[in-house]
């Protein structure tokens, strides 16, 4: 049986027929725009629609592709079910298992098991009685971040430090019960010079971005009143990039590696980005032409 759509491009709700256009807003739609263009200038038919959309049948499209569903780690058993759903009826870029590998911080560990450099790291898993106070002391970390494995947008994340230890232990011990955490060693580099995106589509580097967080702050998210600046990378950077997307289980279609200065002055991957990243193609639009190529190709190759 044909399909009627070649490629849906997936965002949330809100982002579908907005009524109030901010900046934040205005962005989405002129990657998406751009996105949709490149692809519609293959051959290819596309819709743009919100993933959790009850009225679209998706096994009438070849694929799906992940932009702006930011809302899922709110909704994750929601997402989750869809996902599974969605999958038998159409091909996910990225993949299923991907997205499901990336979803959970734990994947850290699958890359620096694949000879790449991560930021120093620990696990406390889900249900664990231990305290941040007897972290602190058994690892003698004393500037610490805070995070669950599963988030997005710094969602409960905080800056500890030996004085506001106590005032943090409540939050742990709720959050811990429902989910896994990680503490990581704060990394100065991240508010001295920043954090570097690198956009890689289908294994190649094409641009990048530096983030820098606002005075006061570690956060480099624009929620938290970050900027973002062009960045041209060193070629120790690319390489570094795109022999960690070689890393993953599969190569990824898309992915944006997040990449700092660690405290011993070595490059490290502090998120690696594969289900739906801001990809920041109005930086650089022509990396929506290199990302539709490579879907056009895969969709060919695959079928």
């Amino acid at each position: 049986m044909s399909k009627p759509y070649d490629v849906i491009i997936l965002t949330e709700h809100k982002y579908v027929n907005p009524k109030h256009i901010d900046t934040y807003t205005k962005n989405v739609l002129y990657e998406d725009q751009l996105v949709q263009n490149a692809l519609n200038n293959l051959g290819l038919k596309t819709l743009r629609l919100a993933w959790d959309d009850t009225t679209f049948d998706w096994s009438t499209t070849k694929a799906v592709l992940f932009r702006a569903t930011w809302d899922y780690f709110h909704r994750f058993n929601e997402f989750s079910q869809w996902l599974s759903r969605v999958t038998t009826q159409t091909q996910l870029l990225n993949s299923k298992d991907l997205i499901l590998w990336n979803i959970d911080k734990h994947y850290l560990n699958d890359l620096e098991n694949n000879g790449v450099h991560i930021a120093e790291s620990l696990f406390i898993e889900q249900n664990s009685t231990t305290t941040l106070k007897t972290l602190h002391q058994t690892l003698g970390w004393k500037d610490t971040v805070l995070k669950p494995c599963i988030s997005g947008a710094a969602r409960h994340t905080y800056k500890l430090n030996l004085d506001n230890l106590e005032v943090h232990e409540a939050v742990f011990k709720s959050l811990i019960k429902d989910e896994a955490m990680m503490l990581q060693p704060f990394q100065h580099s991240i508010v001295t010079k920043g954090e570097v995106s690198m956009m890689v589509f289908n294994g190649i580097f094409t641009h990048a971005i530096l983030k820098k967080a606002k005075a006061g702050d570690f956060r480099v998210q624009d929620d938290f009143g970050g900027s973002v600046h062009d960045y041209k990378p060193t070629q120790e950077e690319i390489s570094f990039a795109e022999n960690s997307v070689k890393a993953c289980p599969e190569l990824p279609i898309y992915a944006r590696v997040d990449i700092f200065e660690d405290n011993n002055s070595k490059i490290a991957v502090s998120e690696l980005e594969l289900i739906e990243p801001e990809l920041w193609f109005r930086h650089f639009p022509e990396a929506a032409n290199v990302l539709a190529k490579a879907i056009k190709e895969k969709m060919t190759h695959e079928n």
